[in-house]
């Protein structure tokens, strides 16, 4: 049984949210006010708090504010309102606790949530209603059950996990899952491999002192101690230099760190998350990661399914990206069936990331006179690019058809140098590169 205090000016809902708690065996208390809720928290411990952004007397953040203390602080937080734009905002606020619900409510919301065991974020929902399982996934197909039960699993440990699967499938998401599911105290803290500048890469990962190379004024923390109780996501693992992965390998193998300029290792808690846009055969056959790291990112390895992998999920899909999007532009376009088919039937090479830009630039070129959206222009640049014959021909160098690639991939997404280089299966580092070594030619 919890103690559960719900906050909320609107008389019905509290009566009618207290029952329902009641009936799952809870302690409740109402409050009808900011001024209210404070004396609550101040006369009692919750376990619980349910509330609500808009009160009579103020907002529902100073609440929380009153919750920041360090006895109040392991306090649950779940904001419900009628308004879904709030999601944006309570990503930010009081930590890994804090989710929100949508009203109206349910029965089985409130005993899916309340129950430890399945996480704070299990039953959170996007502004069309779409269901998001452990708060951050969708798709009811069999391999995202698959993938969910293996998620489930992996966060009751304290394992490393290394996320393989193609450019664009959602690791990063797939990883804050975990951490989200895995309740840390700490936070979620994502970086990617190949942007480090390879200087600074031992800068970046445990940080230096004031004063150890030249340009550092002033102490800086890296992302291993930014991730302290939490979770470190390694994004394009394979990126990091070879000769420095031995660093990295020494810190996971004896949980401490010693900061550039520093004279002694400091302890570290945390779990690691890598990712990769290889596959394990790749990993091994082309020799981008040492087999000793391997093993120790690769504690619980997990593939997250490509889209084509998992078609039925693509309208649940598509109807969340444009929900967001008619959420912020307050319209409300629809997608019908034959759209729907269209899109289903293509192959995304791009995974999630090219259904979401899809999505994007036929909300944009929609008339808002329509009603509904219509896909005139599907395909990746490697379909239509480089499958096409002629394309290929003999007589051409490696350099050339590279050269090609790119720059057809960067005009089929309008210069976005970010989506071509997860189209192509590079980083944006390696794109930048490329593009400035063309431009000196």
């Amino acid at each position: 049984m919890a103690n559960v205090l719900l906050v909320d000016d609107d008389a019905g809902f509290l009566a009618a949210t207290s029952d329902l708690l009641g009936l799952l065996g809870h302690s409740v208390s109402t409050a009808a006010s900011v001024e209210a809720a404070r004396q609550a928290v101040e006369d009692k411990e919750f376990d619980r708090v349910f509330l609500d952004l808009m009160l009579p007397d103020g907002s529902g953040l100073q609440v929380l504010d009153s919750l920041a203390s360090d006895h109040k602080k392991q306090t649950k937080v779940t904001i419900i309102t009628g308004h879904p734009s709030v999601k944006n905002l309570v990503k930010s606020l009081y930590g890994p606790r804090v989710n929100y619900l949508i009203k109206p409510i349910s029965l089985d919301q409130l005993r899916v949530l309340l129950d430890d065991k399945s996480g704070v974020a299990e039953v959170a929902q996007d502004v069309s209603g779409v269901h998001k399982h452990l708060g951050f996934l969708i798709g009811e197909s069999q391999v995202m059950k698959n993938l969910y039960s293996m998620i489930t699993r992996v966060s009751k440990t304290s394992a490393n996990v290394m996320l393989l699967g193609e450019s664009g499938v959602g690791k990063e998401v797939v990883a804050n899952a975990i951490h989200h599911a895995s309740l840390a105290n700490g936070e979620f803290v994502a970086t990617n491999c190949g942007a480090f500048s390879r200087e600074l890469i031992t800068s970046e990962l445990f940080g230096h002192e004031k004063g150890a190379f030249t340009g550092a004024v002033a102490r800086k923390s890296g992302v291993f101690e930014q991730a302290e109780n939490g979770t470190l996501f390694l994004d394009e693992i394979t990126e990091m230099p070879i000769d420095l992965q031995p660093n990295l390998l020494r810190v996971l193998e004896t949980n401490k760190f010693t900061s550039l300029g520093a004279t002694k290792s400091v302890d570290i808690n945390c779990r690691v998350i890598s990712a990769t846009n290889r596959s394990e055969l790749q990993l091994m056959s082309e020799g981008c990661l040492r087999e000793d790291l391997y093993f120790r990112l690769a504690v619980f390895p997990i593939t997250v399914p490509s889209l084509r992998e998992r078609r039925e999920d693509i309208p649940l899909m598509a109807k969340h990206f444009l929900g967001e999007l008619n959420d912020e532009h307050g319209t409300t376009f629809n997608i019908v069936d034959e759209e729907i088919e269209k899109l289903k039937g293509y192959d995304w090479p791009g995974n999630v990331r090219e259904l979401r830009h899809t999505i994007h630039r036929a909300f944009i070129m929609t008339d808002t006179e329509s009603p509904s959206l219509i896909f005139t222009k599907l395909g990746s640049p490697f379909k239509n690019n480089v499958q096409q014959k002629g394309v290929l021909r003999a007589g051409r160098t490696i350099e050339d058809v590279e050269r090609e690639l790119i720059e057809v991939t960067l005009d089929q997404y309008d210069g976005d140098k970010k989506m071509a280089a997860s189209i192509l299966g590079i980083s944006l580092k390696t794109l930048y590169n490329r593009i400035n070594d063309y431009e000196e030619k």
